[in-house]
């Protein structure tokens, strides 16, 4: 009881050591037990790196040691009597002074001990796990650019995130690039151990005392900051960089370091990687470099900016005498060899944006992204063979571009054409605008942008007559005519202004008359024909009954890609298919992707398609509407044709074709500025476009007439001297010949009198 009373005294005199003291053998214990667990995780830390075997046999061993400790060790067992305090009354008194020196020092030295071995480890260890794992380094070094090409293999463009990369095999990296490159950043490459602290002493002595701009990373450093950091300049990123050079180091034999390290380095612009820079600066693959050129590119990455010889030939030099005075002091080189290299004249490529036919590459990367996705698309390494062929694309460019050119006059200032081949429905030319670097509207394609199409919808409302019993020979009267609902009256004209009488159908769609068109649309139903249409390829065509009969004059606007569409739909007898961009599309492995859409559909009847050929391919039906003296003919070859213009002349078009080709062509403004009310179509506008593109296609071709199919017959009337094809089992008339206007009649009558 005494002792009892003794210890509650000496508690009460200390209060700052009755609160310290179970808190500092509390901490003892947890310090020590943490701290030996420490050292002994650190032990089988790098026991482990040897092998399993070593660490367990570490472990077993203190096992024991503490089981033969604690079996020396008796610990009596005390049962503590029950104790029953009386109450006692303590007398206030004043709690004396008490020096906390020496308690609050050891409470220190624990904090101090507790922070360095206890968090700072935990800290370190988790850092240590947010480290980039080592053991993907070549995947984060493996983005490829994805190549796309025409349909010979003709480099169209690369797609690439931000950097264009084209890796190589070391064993194709020529020996002088390997060198110049050691020679330059990291001439101890294959002697260190990922980290070389004299590189850094050498590097503050060039740019401090020599005035030269040296890097002091190693090869591996470069290469990690690279690939797997980022380039800003911190300590903490320099700490990562070192730490994960020794594990690179020890994961990664030096050749492959050394190839991943000359396939992700930075030469300037999007060039990333010595292949890329090689095609970048002088047009060929790196293992066709020599000397000089191999030692101009080794000086680029430290600078690339300031050593460009884009930049500054001179400085660029001066780069390159460095780069070889250093291969001459390590012995790679002679001093006569690197004089000969110096003094050699450099022949660099032009820096233009390395993309042709452009508007077509952006359809396709749109296409290749629908399919693969963005990240597949920039950073896959696809090859993708295209079905362009850059020839005929660059004849077609450069027809459009001068003949819009000449188009001054007329207020035309944009063009674009398409080629397609009928029988794949591959597109062969894409051209989206007169000149896609123009700056305002130059990247504007036309091709995939919704416009009205004039007339040149014409001959999906006549398919849906033919479709529904009528002929060639059917005939309507061009005469005035007005359309009231409950929303407007409507009053279609025809382009010339007049009124041509009765006319058969083949005379109204050569001619192109607004009227009949439009009696005819009224008969059969606006929907009816929006509904064929869209089974022809006009995508954006829905059966809404949101237009009227105007649909059949151009009202509802068309993609003037798809409507090249549905010419080519005609062309093959009524079949339809998709417009196709792609050959082949292949991983970076090789393997083939792209398998080719078999949509194929009969929407309109081989008979009828066959009509509407043969009217638009009929020279002389079409004179009385364009004369002689007209684009709309190639000498030598049966063609089928139509024009289109808009409202006010907004647009202007001209399609045709072959049996092999698809030509279509607009022209017009942008902004849908009105071209020149004088613009004649099928003498000015399109069809000069239209005309010299198939001429450059037709070139020493043989004729392809068309192909009447079986279910088609001819019917002949020798009283009018004329000639019409029909649908088997359609109504064929007893004649051909079209009953005259009145006042024609009367002024042969009397000219016949006098």
């Amino acid at each position: 009881m005494r002792k009892c009373i003794c210890l509650m005294q000496k508690l009460l005199s200390k209060p700052i050591y009755y609160l310290t003291w179970p808190i500092k053998k509390i901490g003892y214990i947890i310090i020590s037990l943490i701290s030996g667990l420490i050292v002994v995780l650190y032990k089988l830390f790098f026991l482990a790196k040897k092998g399993w075997k070593p660490a367990k046999k570490f472990l077993l061993k203190k096992v024991k040691a503490y089981k033969r400790v604690l079996a020396k060790k008796k610990l009596p067992r005390i049962k503590l009597p029950s104790i029953k305090l009386p109450n006692i009354t303590l007398p206030s008194f004043h709690l004396p002074k008490v020096k906390i020196k020496k308690d609050f020092r050891i409470f220190l030295y624990g904090a101090i001990f507790t922070l360095l071995f206890v968090l700072l480890p935990i800290k370190i260890y988790s850092w240590y796990k947010s480290l980039p794992d080592v053991n993907l380094l070549p995947v984060y070094a493996s983005n490829k650019t994805t190549k796309i090409t025409d349909r010979n293999g003709k480099l169209l463009y690369e797609v690439f995130l931000d950097k264009k990369y084209d890796p190589v095999a070391l064993q194709d990296i020529p020996e002088v690039v390997v060198k110049s490159t050691l020679a330059i950043e990291d001439d101890k490459f294959y002697t260190h151990h990922g980290v070389r602290p004299l590189s850094i002493v050498r590097a503050a002595k060039a740019s401090i005392i020599d005035d030269e701009l040296q890097g002091g990373s190693t090869i591996t450093q470069q290469l990690i900051k690279n690939v797997m950091l980022t380039s800003e300049r911190t300590i903490e990123r320099k700490i990562k960089e070192v730490v994960l050079a020794f594990l690179v180091e020890e994961k990664y034999t030096k050749d492959k370091i050394l190839e991943l390290y000359l396939n992700n380095i930075p030469y300037g612009g999007t060039a990333w990687g010595v292949q890329s820079a090689s095609q970048k600066y002088f047009g060929k693959n790196v293992k066709e470099l020599n000397l000089a050129e191999a030692s101009l590119l080794a000086g680029l990455p430290s600078a690339p900016s300031v050593y460009s010889p884009f930049s500054n030939i001179e400085i660029a030099k001066k780069r390159q005498q460095v780069v070889l005075n250093r291969m001459v002091k390590l012995g790679y080189i002679t001093k006569a060899d690197a004089e000969i290299a110096f003094n050699q004249e450099l022949t660099f490529v032009s820096q233009e944006d390395s993309i042709r036919a452009p508007h077509f590459v952006n359809l396709v990367r749109q296409q290749l992204e629908e399919m693969y996705g963005d990240e597949m698309v920039t950073t896959g390494g696809l090859t993708v063979t295209t079905t362009l062929d850059l020839d005929i694309q660059e004849k077609v460019q450069n027809i459009v571009k001068e003949e819009v050119a000449k188009s001054g006059d007329l207020n035309i200032s944009n063009g674009a054409a398409v080629v397609l081949d009928v029988k794949s429905g591959e597109i062969l030319a894409y051209v989206g605008s007169k000149n896609y670097f123009e700056e305002g509207f130059g990247e504007y394609d036309i091709l995939t942008t919704q416009r009205q199409p004039g007339s040149s919808i014409k001959p999906v409302t006549y398919a849906l007559a033919f479709e529904k019993g009528m002929t060639p020979a059917t005939v309507i009267d061009d005469s005035p005519f007005v359309l009231s609902n409950a929303w407007e009256t409507y009053k279609p004209v025809n382009y010339d202004g007049k009124y041509h009488g009765k006319v058969t159908l083949r005379q109204a769609l050569a001619n192109s008359y607004n009227i009949p068109a439009v009696k005819i649309l009224n008969t059969l139903g606006p929907d009816n024909m929006v509904y064929l249409g869209k089974k022809m390829g006009l995508t954006n065509w829905a059966v809404d009954d949101s237009y009227g009969v105007s649909v059949t004059l151009g009202g509802k606007e068309v993609r003037p890609l798809d409507l090249a569409n549905v010419y080519a739909t005609f062309a093959r007898g009524g079949v339809y298919k998709d417009t196709v961009s792609f050959i082949s599309i292949k991983d970076n492995t090789g393997n083939e992707l792209y398998k080719r859409p078999q949509l194929e559909e009969q929407v309109v009847s081989p008979g009828v398609a066959y009509l509407i050929t043969n009217i638009l391919a009929d020279y002389y039906a079409r004179l009385p509407a364009f004369g002689t003296n007209n684009f709309l003919s190639i000498s030598g070859h049966q063609v089928a044709v139509k024009t289109g213009t808009t409202d006010l002349k907004r647009d202007n078009y001209t399609f045709g074709y072959t049996s092999s080709y698809v030509v279509g062509v607009w022209v017009g403004n942008n902004d849908n500025t009105p071209m020149n009310p004088f613009l004649a179509s099928g003498l000015s506008g399109a069809a000069p476009i239209w005309n010299r593109v198939f001429s450059v296609l037709l070139s020493n071709k043989p004729d392809e007439p068309f192909v009447k199919p079986d279910a088609i017959t001819s019917f002949y009337d020798k009283d009018c001297n004329r000639s019409e094809v029909f649908i088997k089992g359609s109504s064929i008339p007893s004649h051909l010949c079209v009953i005259e206007k009145k006042e024609d009649k009367e002024k042969k009558e009397k000219k016949h009198n006098d």
